[in-house]
C-alpha cells in the first residue's frame, strides 16, 4: 500500500517536472540556438551536450532551491519577486524608450 502511494507520488512529481521544464523551454532562446548548432555540427553530439548541460542546470537549481528553501520562506521569495517584477515595470513604464 504504501510502496504504491510512494510510486504514484514520484511519477506525479515527474510528471509535473516535465511538463514544467518541457513548457517554459519551448521556444525560448537555448532551444533556437541548439537547433542552429545543430544545423551545423553534429546532431547527437548537440543533444549529448543539451542533455548535460540543461540537466546539470536543472540539478543546481534543485539543490539551490532546496537549501534556500530551509532558511527563506515561499512567501517571502514570492514578496521580493513580485516587488522585483514592479520595479522592472515602472522602469521600462518610465525609462525605456518606447520607439527603440
Amino acid at each position: 500500500q504504501k510502496a504504491a502511494a510512494a510510486e504514484r507520488d514520484a511519477a506525479r512529481v515527474l510528471s509535473q517536472a516535465f511538463v514544467l521544464t518541457f513548457l517554459a523551454e519551448w521556444g525560448d532562446r537555448s532551444q533556437i540556438a541548439t537547433i542552429a548548432l545543430a544545423s551545423a555540427k553534429d546532431p547527437y553530439g548537440v543533444v549529448a551536450g543539451g542533455v548535460v548541460g540543461h540537466a546539470m542546470c536543472t540539478g543546481l537549481a534543485v539543490v539551490g532551491g532546496r537549501m534556500l528553501a530551509s532558511r527563506i520562506s515561499e512567501k517571502h521569495v514570492a514578496v521580493v519577486g513580485g516587488i522585483i517584477f514592479l520595479i522592472f515595470a515602472c522602469y521600462s513604464f518610465f525609462f525605456e524608450d518606447p520607439d527603440a
